[in-house]
């Protein structure tokens, strides 16, 4: 782009040095003269008409293109972050259930002592009575 501001510059220039030279140095009479300063002028004109259209143009094309890629990458970034979301929500239900066993193990063994603890307390009891009971005879 910058390589296209520096010839439009250098374009207009060398038209208004041109003009300018020609009229000073015109052989031909002042009608002449400003006819082809026309010329040079409508000629000047289109070119830059014609470059206009060109960077216009491509500037055009770099913007679709820009927001092409950038649309294909926030895809691609997204379905990245939707499949490594499944990995996390599947590694999370999978330590959910590890969880849920571990608790239900716990469970049963806490359960499991506080029977235990129930029949020694029954057995001392029972052994109690019948200590006190023969010595009672």
């Amino acid at each position: 782009m910058a390589k296209s501001g520096s010839t439009f510059l250098a374009l207009l220039t060398g038209a208004a040095i041109g003009a300018g030279l020609g009229m000073l140095y015109a052989p031909e009479s002042g009608e002449e003269t400003r006819r082809k300063l026309g010329e040079n002028a409508k000629k000047t004109q289109d070119d830059l008409n014609k470059r206009y259209r060109e960077t216009s143009s491509n500037l055009s094309q770099k913007a679709k293109k820009a927001k092409s890629d950038f649309e294909q990458r926030l895809e691609e970034t997204l379905s990245s972050a939707s499949f490594k979301a499944d990995e996390i929500l599947s590694s999370l239900e999978l330590k959910l259930e590890e969880l849920k066993k571990q608790n239900s193990k716990f469970q049963k063994d806490r359960k499991s002592e506080s029977d235990d603890k129930a029949n020694v307390d029954e057995s001392v009891a029972s052994k109690g009575n019948k200590n006190t009971g023969s010595a009672a005879v």
